[in-house]
């Protein structure tokens, strides 16, 4: 593929001042729009000044002000760009040429607005900006487009960085891949770890910068696998290196790499904007968009009923009916839902007759009775396709949902360690045929939930997680074949544990994706929890203000890694069974609610993620948390008192666990320490005691329910259960919690590993 940089950020609009760059540059990163923004503001200030006949000192002054600030601004910013061409012999020439070109706009710009100590501004012979307006306005447009070329210079030196530093990593895992030394291997992957480190921040820089989300939502599959593939290809080259003559290895190790270079190749692709060979970028087909589109071109025969043919509408049509098979012939939609959303199909081809005979009749008679039938007609077509929409969101949404609670247990994952390390052949082949079936299944929900996923950068990470299922499952199968191989292989074992800590988290990953795609559907994308705050001043405790935030080291990071899963699992468990209450507006649920985001929130923090940076943050988000499983265990007692005398025991048996968990996180998360190791030891208490209250409540919650189900029937209360739902919470908004992976993915985390390479068994 091509790897050259091409221009990756420029102007391709105009300001309502007729002021504008070339048109063959485009913006394409937010730090070069905002760059330009406040150049351009200053600029749109001076070409559309009043023409007023008298004008006063002060606003001569100004305007000479703003033209000087213009050109004192440029000055400084040819400084740079020239330094940047000195040290880039490559661009040296185009930089030079479009800094000149600056700094000439920028001084015409001050000459023709250098107005402040002229008398008659208009008739004493001075070309200025009251005299020759075209002139400034050109002076402004040469300005803006040699300063956007500049930036687009330099941000090729961006992407140049990003690619060298991708062909470093490359070049690094040819190394890694033909070496037959451990010692050499060593050593390799230690420089390895470093590269694959500067490529994160490099490549998370970049993806923070894009604008567009498409490629958002692409870079980060990509950097996603690459960061778990870096675990595997060290475990996986163990692997080899301690059993070169098993097949099983070798196969595991080579998909490894393979998925690493396709992952490396996109980000490429995604920073340079090309393809390979010319190839153009596949859409993902979604039923959502285009029954959009069908519900648009309905919508449009208000206004105009010739913009298009019946043909083109029955065809549009045609296509979202045959894309809804996807769903009615899959083998894992219920039989209700594939009933219900072949009807609804046949009734949408029904009203849309419907519509095609009152839309023909209106073409040549434009009657009241006729325009109203139109009307109806529209409004009839239109609801039907929301319920059709509606149909395969829950047809699609229920499915993962079941099929994530049926494998939470991961049974056929933990069958096959055992069976593996017994070296159980039989057994292992019975478990892979499970996973097997597990991973058919996981990809056919993938694709459904792309359908229904609602925005371009959610249907891109439903391709990833259906890509990651199928590749993955198969990497499973070889390690568990190669441990049973060799049962007495710790290396072997450590290589299987690592592929399925992967696949555990691309389920974990998934449970989060429906929630995102549910949030989308429900509208409440974008929004956030108001108890998600973060220390501000003079809000918390004092002795916040004495404390030094500090940041957890690559090797605390690495410690926190399996105690952070654990919660990540907690978590998913309780939205599980939150998402089972009817009632989502009950205090209990709420309350649980809140308290699963913030567990989520403060999981991102174990891998430098999401909105807690620092551990001071972590502390207050703790405090937050515990104060929220107190307020629960008071809503759970209120309950509790509507319950008959034989089923409070067991629900008070947890309220007696969750207060003093709570009450001890609350105490630690607020005591004071000093030092390195006791700010960890502190940390990691309050993990722990986080994981401990998710816990709980992943047990509370389902009993709660199974308690509230049976009062409603009457059969378990012996006084009416809605006081204790009044004065209800307000509506907690739904936390964004996909948040952008900005941080070196976790491959920091590798030197503890690179550490105890040395230690590969001898057996």
């Amino acid at each position: 593929m091509a790897t050259s940089p091409c221009s990756s950020s420029g102007v391709s609009s105009s300001s309502s001042s007729g002021l504008g760059a070339d048109a063959g540059l485009e913006i394409r990163t937010r730090s070069v729009e905002q760059t330009l923004v406040p150049l351009v503001s200053q600029i749109t200030t001076l070409i559309n000044h009043k023409d007023k006949p008298k004008r006063s000192d002060k606003t001569l002054q100004a305007i000479q002000r703003v033209g000087q600030a213009v050109n004192l601004a440029v000055g400084r910013f040819v400084t740079v760009g020239e330094a940047i061409a000195n040290e880039n012999r490559e661009l040296k020439e185009e930089m030079s040429i479009a800094c000149i070109e600056a700094k000439r706009a920028g001084e015409t710009i001050a000459q023709l607005t250098d107005v402040a100590n002229l008398d008659h501004p208009e008739s004493d012979g001075r070309i200025t900006i009251f005299t020759d307006k075209t002139g400034v306005v050109k002076a402004a447009r040469l300005l803006l487009s040699s300063v956007t070329k500049v930036l687009v210079l330099a941000d090729r030196i961006v992407i140049k960085q990003i690619i060298g530093s991708r062909n470093k990593v490359l070049a690094t895992m040819e190394q890694l891949e033909k070496v037959n030394s451990f010692q050499e291997f060593v050593q390799i992957f230690s420089q390895f770890g470093n590269e694959m480190v500067e490529f994160a921040h490099l490549t998370g820089d970049r993806q923070n910068d894009l604008k567009d989300e498409k490629k958002k939502a692409r870079m980060a599959a990509a950097r996603a696998v690459l960061e778990k593939c870096t675990m595997m290809l060290l475990t996986a080259s163990k692997t080899c290196l301690r059993h070169p003559d098993c097949e099983s290895a070798r196969l595991n190790k080579e998909g490894v790499f393979h998925r690493m270079r396709l992952a490396l190749e996109q980000v490429i692709e995604i920073v340079t904007d090309s393809r390979p060979r010319g190839e153009n970028e596949m859409a993902p087909i979604s039923i959502y968009s285009s029954i959009t589109e069908f519900k648009n071109k309905v919508e449009g025969l208000r206004e105009n009923l010739y913009f298009l043919s019946k043909e083109n509408l029955s065809a549009m049509l045609e296509l979202i009916l045959e894309h809804t098979e996807d769903f009615t012939d899959s083998a894992y939609t219920s039989h209700e839902h594939r009933e219900r959303i072949l009807e609804l199909s046949k009734q949408a081809k029904m009203e849309l007759e419907q519509l095609v005979s009152v839309w023909m009749q209106a073409q040549s008679q434009k009657t009241k009775d006729i325009i109203e039938d139109l009307e109806v007609a529209i409004l009839k077509t239109c609801q039907c396709m929301n319920e059709l929409k509606r149909e395969l969101h829950h047809a699609a949404t229920s499915l993962t949902a079941d099929l994530l609670r049926y494998h939470a247990d991961h049974m056929v994952l933990k069958a096959l360690k055992i069976t593996g390390a017994e070296g159980n052949l039989e057994a292992v082949a019975e478990y892979t045929c499970k996973l097997s079936e597990q991973k058919e299944q996981l990809v056919e929900t993938c694709r459904l939930l792309r359908h229904v996923s609602g925005t371009e950068p959610l249907e891109i990470t439903c391709v990833h997680a259906e890509d990651t299922f199928q590749v993955t499952g198969p990497q499973i199968i070889s390690a568990a074949e190669t441990l049973t191989l060799h049962p007495s292989s710790k290396i072997a074992k450590e290589n299987l544990d690592v592929f399925c800590e992967a696949w555990e988290s691309q389920l974990s990953d998934m449970s989060m994706l429906l929630r995102e795609i549910n949030d989308v559907f429900e509208g409440r994308r974008g929004e956030k929890r108001a108890y998600l705050s973060l220390p501000r001043p003079g809000k918390h405790n004092a002795n916040l203000k004495s404390l030094k935030p500090v940041k957890l080291d690559t090797e605390e990071q690495a410690k926190l890694g399996k105690l952070g899963l654990e919660l990540h699992l907690l978590t998913s468990d309780v939205d599980s069974e939150t998402e089972k209450w009817e009632d989502q507006e009950n205090k209990i649920v709420r309350h649980g609610q809140s308290i699963s985001s913030m567990a989520h929130s403060i999981y991102l923090f174990t891998r430098g993620e999401g909105l807690l940076k620092t551990t001071q943050d972590l502390f207050h988000q703790a405090e937050v948390f515990s104060t929220e499983g107190i307020k629960l265990a008071s809503v759970l007692t209120a309950f509790s008192n509507q319950l008959e005398v034989d089923d409070k025991p067991l629900l008070l048996l947890e309220i007696d666990k969750l207060i003093p968990v709570c009450q001890q996180l609350q105490i630690t998360a607020k005591t004071t320490v000093q030092g390195k190791n006791a700010t960890f030891t502190k940390v990691d208490t309050c993990i722990r005691k986080t994981k401990d209250v998710m816990t709980i409540l992943s047990q509370v919650l389902p009993l709660s329910y199974k308690l509230l189900r049976k009062c409603r029937t009457g059969n378990g209360c012996f006084r009416s259960p809605h006081p204790w739902r009044e004065n209800r919470l307000q509506t907690n908004t739904n936390e964004d919690s996909k948040e952008g992976k900005t941080n070196a993915f976790g491959i920091k985390s590798l030197d503890h590993h690179v550490a105890n390479l040395t230690f590969l068994e001898s057996k």
